[in-house]
């Protein structure tokens, strides 16, 4: 499954921001979607996780309660809207896709990838 992210930007310290994905290709149901984001110079690090119907989700504690991930099965994209962002949020943001079971939150569990898309926070 190919992999394209949007939505980043640069917004205030506070605002809000949705970011997308969108898979090519007619399985995209099969699949667990997963967000990342990697900070220059840091290791890229889970965000959030959706099931393949939607039914769970999982966040990172540094985003619980501010973020929200969800998919359109029948649009073949994710989302995770985020909301009172810092500038601690600033990373680029990537979408990725599993076969695994649950909601994954290491890298290496990820076989596909989306491109990254910047998501730059000011204080």
């Amino acid at each position: 499954v190919q992999l394209q992210a949007s939505g980043g930007g640069l917004v205030q310290a506070g605002g809000s921001l949705r970011l997308s994905c969108a898979a090519a290709g007619r399985t995209f149901s099969s699949y667990v979607m997963g967000w990342f984001r990697q900070a220059p110079g840091k290791e890229r690090d889970f965000v959030s996780a959706i099931t393949r119907s939607g039914s769970f989700t999982h966040y990172a504690d540094s985003v619980k309660g501010r973020f929200t991930i969800s998919r359109d099965n029948a649009k073949n994209t994710v989302y995770l809207q985020m909301n009172s962002l810092n500038p601690e949020d600033t990373a680029v943001y990537y979408c990725a896709a599993t076969l695994a079971v649950g909601t994954p939150i290491r890298t290496e569990e990820y076989k596909y990838w989306g491109q990254g898309t910047l998501v730059t926070v000011s204080s």
